[in-house]
C-alpha cells in the first residue's frame, strides 16, 4: 500500500516540522497549541502504522499489536485535537498582547 507508506512518512514529517517549530517559539500559550498539534501528527503515524501492519502480516498477533497501535495513535489525536481546541484562543491573545 503506497499511499499508506506516503501517509506515514508525510505524518512524521509534519510531527518532526511541529516539534522543531514547538522548539523555537518563547511564547508559552503558542508553544501548547503546537505541541497540540504536534500530538495530532504522532498519533496518525501510529495509527496509520497499525493499519499498514494488517496489510503486511496476517498473523494474531499482528492483529492485536496493530489494534493497540491504532487504538493508540486515536487517542492521542484525540487528545491532541483538544488541545488545539484549548490552547488556540489562548494563542490568540496571546499574539495580540504581544503585538499590542
Amino acid at each position: 500500500m503506497p499511499i499508506l507508506v506516503t501517509l506515514i512518512v508525510l505524518s512524521l514529517g509534519i510531527y518532526v516540522f511541529y516539534k522543531i517549530k514547538m522548539v523555537r517559539t518563547k511564547m508559552p500559550m503558542e508553544k501548547k497549541w503546537i505541541s497540540g498539534k504536534s500530538s495530532i501528527a504522532l498519533g496518525t503515524f501510529v495509527a496509520l502504522f497499525g493499519v499498514n501492519q494488517l496489510f503486511l502480516f496476517q498473523t494474531t498477533v499482528t492483529y492485536i499489536i496493530a489494534a493497540v497501535f491504532i487504538v493508540v495513535g486515536l487517542f492521542s489525536v484525540w487528545g491532541g485535537y483538544k488541545m488545539y481546541k484549548f490552547y488556540l484562543p489562548h494563542a490568540i491573545e496571546e499574539a495580540t498582547n504581544q503585538r499590542g
